[in-house]
């Protein structure tokens, strides 16, 4: 079968996925958000039901939330809920937790030293690096413009 230019574009556009952008954003929205909620609840459950000082309990909440996202990692629950909400886990502090521990789990049959310890860090490595580059970058700049 020979192709020309327009039917081969004709198979191409019907064989490429279509851009779902806006469900995408979407997602996002709502599951960021709820995490977002999730943590504010927790922390109004340190506060008001603790009596712990607001700070620490934002400090305690984000620790929770990496504990909860650490868990469900290890279930294989997280992975499950990030094919649904794309970016909206990958963002928050959740989305973190997630991208140390799911290499950890993955390479642990390498051993501790050479599975898990060498691998922990390489889907968290990265943005790891351009936090720190765009931290001391915004530093400068509020120290060169103060």
């Amino acid at each position: 079968m020979k192709y020309n230019k327009e039917s081969y574009k004709k198979v191409i556009d019907e064989y490429t996925p279509k851009n779902k952008i806006v469900k995408n954003c979407f997602m996002a929205f709502i599951f960021g958000g709820a995490i977002c909620t999730l943590g504010e609840i927790i922390k109004n459950i340190f506060v008001s039901g603790f009596d712990v000082p607001k700070d620490d309990a934002g400090v305690m909440a984000s620790v929770v939330l990496v504990g909860l996202s650490a868990l469900l990692t290890g279930f294989g629950v997280y992975d499950d809920l990030g094919k649904i909400a794309g970016a909206g886990t990958i963002v928050p502090i959740t989305g973190f937790a997630n991208s140390v521990v799911s290499p950890a789990l993955e390479y642990k049959k390498e051993g501790l030293v050479l599975g898990t310890a060498a691998n922990i860090f390489k889907l968290a490595g990265p943005v790891l690096v351009y936090g720190y580059l765009s931290a001391f970058i915004v530093g400068l700049l509020s120290l060169i413009f103060k």
